[in-house]
């Protein structure tokens, strides 16, 4: 099983930036995906964005299209997420998450097989 960990979480004003990052370690290649997904209380676990470890292909949740962008370093086996021009609504914990194909059900969290511990992001108003 893989194991996450991730960082660059915290607190920042809206219109402000932040930058998270996953390390992977024991990936085993078979399932090429990995994503962001975000939990605020009270609500259920959505789909923020995943990539491909292979093709650097992505997809985005509609929420942060055009705000947020996902990139992967194969060497370092890491995944970040940039997030610009946050929002207060942006508020979340955020996990990584592995081991899903990357195809058409890629933004459904039961297809990862992997998670991190999770990461707070308050973007205050």
């Amino acid at each position: 099983q893989v194991q996450l960990v991730e960082s660059g979480g915290g607190l920042v004003q809206a219109g402000g930036s932040l930058r998270l990052s996953c390390a992977a370690s024991g990936r085993t290649f078979s399932r090429n995906a990995m994503g962001w997904f975000r939990q605020a209380p009270g609500k259920e676990r959505e789909f923020v964005a995943a990539i491909s470890w292979s093709s650097g292909s992505t997809y985005y949740g509609d929420s942060v299209k055009g705000r947020f962008t996902i990139s992967r370093d194969n060497a370092k086996n890491t995944v970040y997420l940039q997030m610009n021009s946050l929002k207060p609504e942006d508020t979340a914990v955020y996990y990584c998450a592995a081991e899903a194909v990357f195809g058409p059900a890629v933004g459904d969290p039961s297809e990862y097989d992997s998670w991190g511990q999770g990461t707070q992001v308050t973007v205050s108003s």
